[in-house]
């Protein structure tokens, strides 16, 4: 496996085993050319405007191939975000939504100042498709909906080697910006609770969380989770009792260490 090949058959597999996931995995790509985006094959084009989460959500709830331009978007927020339209200073004033989501314009900057975003100038195009449709080649990020139980154990496979604490933002309404723009600008794993725009317009269900992150780290937590199940940690973790002997439940898990 090199880092342009994936197996996401085997990859998605791991996750439906290991996390039980209720919908479907997918991949976001950027495209400096229009045409490239195009050119994939069974893509999709929206024929009315759409959120960027609405998006995701035809690829994750429905397994379609789509792609966008920035017209094909409602607004600047959502294609700021991924890099599609400037953060100019329109945008960064957040006079959009000043008495909306914010008491005071310098509520609304200070908001719009700490997403994290795409920088604007090189992409003109996104799509987003199910890892297993094997369409973006790679694509520049995956997109994992669950639950808080379902996250805590993919962090868990993550962490299995080359720990690291792992920390996750959030800017509130516009959360996609500590998802999928904070996965695409750092290159690094992103979670977050999805905002009120993704709920209304993408259909996150009230107990999702959403994780984005390069397709690099899935084969290790594949790996991670497969061997948190032989150490017997397994979604979705079975409880054990308020008042029980906690003594004895931790003997079975650590009888064999030190």
């Amino acid at each position: 496996m090199t880092a342009e090949t994936y197996d996401f058959d085997a990859i998605v597999n791991g996750l439906t085993q290991h996390l039980r996931l209720r919908s479907i995995p997918i991949g976001m790509k950027l495209f400096e050319g229009v045409e490239e985006m195009e050119a994939i094959p069974k893509i999709r084009r929206p024929k009315v405007k759409h959120t960027t989460d609405q998006i995701v959500a035809q690829a994750r709830q429905l397994g379609w191939t789509v792609g966008i331009t920035v017209d094909d978007l409602v607004g600047a927020q959502c294609g700021a975000v991924i890099g599609l339209h400037p953060q100019d200073e329109e945008w960064r004033s957040g006079r959009r939504i000043t008495g909306v989501w914010y008491k005071t314009e310098a509520d609304a900057r200070g908001h719009q100042e700490a997403m994290d975003v795409v920088p604007y100038g090189r992409y003109r195009a996104m799509a987003v498709s199910p890892l297993t449709a094997g369409r973006l080649t790679p694509p520049d990020i995956c997109l994992i909906y669950g639950t808080p139980g379902q996250m805590i154990f993919l962090i868990n496979g993550l962490q299995w080697t080359g720990y690291r604490k792992m920390q996750f933002t959030s800017v509130g309404e516009s959360a996609c910006a500590d998802s999928w723009g904070k996965a695409l600008k750092t290159g690094e794993p992103a979670l977050t609770i999805p905002c009120y725009a993704e709920r209304r317009y993408g259909g996150v269900a009230d107990d999702e969380l959403l994780m984005a992150l390069p397709p690099r780290f899935l084969p290790g937590a594949i790996e991670g989770l497969a061997a948190l199940s032989r150490n017997g940690f397994r979604y979705p973790a079975p409880p054990y009792g308020i008042q029980g002997d906690a003594a004895a439940g931790m003997a079975v898990t650590y009888q064999t260490k030190g």
